[in-house]
């Protein structure tokens, strides 16, 4: 018996533990593991704060979603030992053939001074953790107004438009609640404008300008000083605030780090293509986990999966690899009042305007406000349970980014 092991199980270890159920050959065992029972349903966590979602409806068991030919183990992760092909549990060590890690990242609040103050989760709140938003959704029920900063410190991060999500949300509750006049937001941002791509930045933008939405860019943030409740860049330059919803640094997982498997943000290096690690043949990396340059969303996870499936498969057979990557991803930008963009690229195209996933139907537009985009990303939740995590291929949306339908300048 050979033995496969899957370090996480979010979105990335789920998939891929259904993948291989499907296609790896019956003398190879599979083994799963985490350290926490909950399934989180992240992209809901945007939600959370504005009373969009419930809490109930974002969680659920993990090992519902394993497939039964798989060993879950619950155990925090000690040490990877890539040179002897083991890992090291609390309890047991597992060997392994193939290792494939889908550990995510995480937050890291204390990488900047002050962030993680007396102010924590009382004036200063994250909403990519189910703690943060669950708090800030409480805070926000009675807030009186005043100064909104929504901030994010560094890239990469988790899902890079869900700042901009939140300033949009945040500009239709407000306007909902019959208080947008007392409350200023400022969307502060490390980037020299709204987003990483050109043309999709211009159009949000435009946005935030449209929606009273102030943009403070090139912001690289030093410190959060609690005291007189601003937040100060390397420059000297001070943005003062009533509530700060930021985005902090995001780090790879401590265990990468103590293994020597990390770069200096502890995430794997990885080949961009064919998603195996630069250091050891045997093991392969997905989703958050990776340093690929492609976005760290959901969708991604989602599309590497499809690729590596079938490179394992060659991996353990001894041939090329017959599938790349092309860092494919699509992400809904939900823009308040029931509309939403939505916009489709890849490592070397730029979101393009058109329509998704059909040409001419669509029936979704590309780099453009509507509400069917808007009950796309709604309908997302329910294809995330049921077909993403089942492993199951999205009808025409392909793993590898498709020109069809987009407009070329």
């Amino acid at each position: 018996m050979k033995n496969l092991v899957i370090l996480g199980a979010g979105t990335a270890g789920t998939l891929m533990a259904n993948y291989l159920n499907r296609k790896l050959p019956d003398d190879w065992k599979i083994t799963v593991v985490d350290q926490d029972e909950r399934h989180y349903y992240q992209p809901g966590f945007l939600f959370l704060p504005f009373g969009i979602y419930r809490p109930e409806q974002l969680v659920k068991d993990r090992k519902r979603f394993l497939p039964k030919r798989a060993e879950y183990v619950q155990s925090p992760i000690r040490l990877i030992d890539a040179d002897n092909n083991k890992v090291e549990l609390e309890d047991r060590t597992l060997p392994y053939d193939v290792l494939v890690i889908a550990t995510g990242n995480r937050i890291a609040p204390e990488e900047t001074e002050g962030m993680k103050g007396e102010l924590w989760h009382k004036e200063v709140f994250d909403f990519y953790t189910f703690e943060g938003a669950n708090a800030l959704r409480e805070k926000l029920k009675n807030w009186k107004g005043g100064t909104l900063v929504v901030h994010q410190t560094e890239m990469p991060i988790k899902c890079p438009v869900a700042p901009l999500e939140f300033a949009f949300l945040a500009d239709w509750y407000f306007t909902k609640k019959g208080m947008r006049d007392k409350v200023e937001i400022l969307f502060v941002t490390p980037l020299d404008g709204a987003f990483t791509k050109p043309k999709a930045s211009q159009k949000l933008s435009y946005l935030l300008d449209k929606k009273g939405i102030k943009e403070v860019t090139n912001f690289d943030i030093e410190a959060v000083d609690n005291d007189k409740k601003l937040i100060r860049d390397y420059t000297g330059r001070e943005v003062g605030f009533d509530l700060l919803v930021t985005v902090p640094t995001n780090l790879g997982q401590d265990v990468i780090e103590h293994s020597g498997l990390g770069d200096d943000m502890n995430y794997v290096p990885t080949d961009k293509e064919t998603l195996q690690s630069l250091a050891y043949d045997n093991i392969f990396v997905i989703g958050d986990a990776t340093n690929v340059p492609a976005s760290k969303a959901g969708s991604v996870a989602h599309f590497e999966g499809e690729i590596l499936i079938d490179n394992i498969l060659a991996y353990i057979n001894g041939k090329p690899f017959p599938e790349k990557f092309d860092g494919h991803a699509n992400c809904f930008i939900e823009t308040g009042f029931g509309k939403a963009l939505l916009i489709d690229f890849n490592y070397y195209t730029e979101p393009l305007e058109g329509k998704f996933p059909l040409p001419v139907i669509g029936p979704l537009s590309l780099l453009k406000e509507t509400r069917i985009n808007h009950w796309g990303k709604m309908a997302f939740r329910w294809i995330y349970w049921h077909m993403i995590l089942k492993a199951i291929p999205i009808p025409f949306v392909p793993a590898r980014m498709s020109m069809r339908g987009k407009k070329i300048d």
